[in-house]
């Protein structure tokens, strides 16, 4: 019998992946705090770079630099308010990966077309970010547009910073799909969760559990298509349903389901406990009048407002090419002063 080597005696023990991951964890922290240090390194380095370039130029009366100047002067500025977003983040799971949910409300083909539009300026606004974006779900519109999808956004603080835009987004514009030229207002809602790892430890038992197997929709080849891979699982305490039809395989779209599921599990934890389930399932506000968190105006002027921090810029079409660090930037600066609640 072929003796076991020290490593593979090693792994057999219970605890060596508990602890690989542990290891990684730190690892993690790590790299993480030491690129922290390195852009604040590059950050002081620039900030000295441009005081002794103004120095010298106002010293040799030199109006050339002027434009390197002003290129540096943004490039600073520009980084020291992502810094300043990042110092906001205090939330247990601010630095996970994010999942987002969007919801096309009453309306038809305006509304699915409206949630169409934002999925695109949240896919563009990860982008800017650099952040990776997957899609795990989703139901295509009648007509055009989005009934509904579930994407996953994955980098250091998407959470935290996506937390800020869960809420139903309005729409005032002249409608595309109306001969007669009027003007339409449209809702979408926009749900978001952190990822949960597999180290939080949360009890589901089987027996809660309702899990429905279909075929998946859309493009994805044939086997996707012609086997019922896609899975929709109901945790019946809580009435919280969560689908994935993205992978392949029913195992892997059942454990991206899990984990989906297990998120919004956590969250629902986090807030205070109450004895009725339509309040440990949170406030479900419903998607139309008086709900919204934001208006965007297309028509009869151009604008997109928060309304609950009041911040506005006129440039929609920046907004929904994904620029949306304005409004977070506000949002957590008025949730760290107290002046808004989570």
């Amino acid at each position: 019998m072929e003796e076991i080597s020290e490593l593979d005696a090693k792994t057999m023990e219970p605890d060596f992946y508990g602890d690989m991951d542990a290891a990684g964890k730190v690892l993690q922290r790590i790299k993480g705090l030491k690129n922290k240090v390195e852009r604040y390194d590059a950050l002081y380095a620039l900030w000295d770079d441009l005081t002794t370039l103004v120095a010298l130029a106002i010293e040799e009366n030199d109006e050339s630099v002027l434009d390197e100047v002003k290129g540096g002067f943004k490039e600073l500025t520009d980084n020291l308010s992502s810094m300043k977003l990042e110092t906001l983040l205090s939330g247990k799971y601010d630095g996970n990966n994010a999942i987002l949910t969007l919801h096309a409300g009453a309306g038809g083909t305006e509304a699915q077309d409206w949630c169409e539009m934002l999925y695109r300026m949240y896919t563009r606004w990860a982008e800017r970010r650099g952040f990776k974006v997957e899609t795990l779900d989703f139901l295509d519109g009648e007509e055009a547009g989005i009934k509904s999808v579930t994407f996953q956004i994955e980098g250091v603080n998407a959470y935290g910073y996506a937390k800020c835009e869960k809420g139903v987004h309005r729409l005032v514009r002249i409608s595309p799909f109306d001969s007669s030229g009027r003007r339409h207002t449209s809702f979408a809602s926009l749900d978001v969760m952190p990822e949960i790892n597999d180290d939080i430890e949360i009890n589901i038992s089987p027996e809660d559990l309702k899990v429905d197997t279909y075929r998946a929709s859309g493009a994805g080849g044939q086997h996707v298509n012609k086997t019922e891979s896609a899975i929709r699982i109901t945790h019946i305490p809580t009435g919280v349903i969560v689908t994935c039809q993205n992978e392949r395989s029913q195992h892997k779209n059942r454990e991206t389901a899990m984990k989906m599921l297990k998120s919004k599990l956590v969250e629902i934890a986090e807030r205070e406990q109450k004895e009725k389930i339509e309040d440990i399932k949170g406030v479900q506000m419903e998607i139309g009048w008086g709900s919204q968190i934001r208006s965007y105006v297309f028509h009869p002027y151009s604008m997109v407002k928060d309304h609950r921090t009041n911040f506005e810029t006129g440039n929609t079409g920046a907004v929904m090419d994904g620029d949306l660090d304005g409004f977070i930037d506000a949002y957590l600066t008025a949730l760290s002063r107290g002046e808004i609640e989570k």
